[in-house]
């Protein structure tokens, strides 16, 4: 049986929905070397259907998936609303915000991703800029998402197992420091599960890094 099509597993958010699931995810750099681990574990999901809020704990493991020092758990929460997933970077990191010394916060248009998206169709336009005010100076970070777009269905198979899963690409453009950088994305989406694999190619079409789920309980 193809992983995606187990019961535990079989919502049409693409995102975990079941309390108390664990997704471990293993990253890679431009070389292919491992950097690190990250784990999602799924700490509480509030409402049915196509309107919920998830709750969520988002950890840090370095290349042995041992914790990283000092250890790393954000809590975090994503939204549900009418069908649409939407990937609100204020919601998201509210208890990050609080836990930081420093000021930090969101402004822009929040990601969204339909639970009905198919080949061919296109998303919104997404934007945020982060800013950190640390008192003395204040740092400003711009990503714009652009040209999303679902590419094709089709099963991925990785570490934890083979799904039916939905390619997306989109475009990232970022600004640091006064410094800009173009970037594209390719995604990978599980129904219920979330991301199954992602690639970050630059400009010139050369992979810069990768992630994959490795582990799923």
């Amino acid at each position: 049986m193809i992983a995606s099509e187990m019961g535990a597993y079989a919502q049409n958010t693409f995102f975990p929905t079941k309390k108390g699931t664990v997704l471990l995810y293993e990253r890679k750099n431009v070389k292919g070397k491992t950097e690190g681990f990250s784990k999602l574990t799924i700490n509480d999901v509030e409402g049915t259907g196509n309107n919920m809020t998830i709750s969520y704990q988002a950890g840090f493991l370095d290349k042995n998936r041992k914790p990283s020092n000092p250890p790393v758990d954000v809590p975090c929460k994503l939204v549900v609303k009418d069908g649409v997933m939407i990937m609100d970077m204020n919601e998201m990191f509210a208890g990050q915000q609080k836990a930081m010394q420093a000021k930090v916060e969101f402004t822009g248009v929040p990601m969204e991703l339909p639970d009905d998206m198919q080949p061919g169709q296109s998303f919104k336009d997404a934007e945020v800029t982060m800013t950190i005010d640390m008192v003395i100076t204040k740092m400003k970070t711009t990503m714009k998402m652009t040209e999303g777009k679902c590419l094709a269905i089709e099963d991925v198979t990785v570490a934890a197992g083979t799904f039916k899963c939905y390619k997306t690409t989109q475009t990232v453009s970022t600004t640091m420091l006064g410094k800009s950088a173009v970037s594209q994305t390719l995604t990978w989406y599980a129904r219920g599960i979330g991301q199954v694999k992602v690639e970050t190619y630059d400009s010139k079409g050369q992979l810069q890094s990768s992630q994959e789920l490795v582990e799923m309980n």
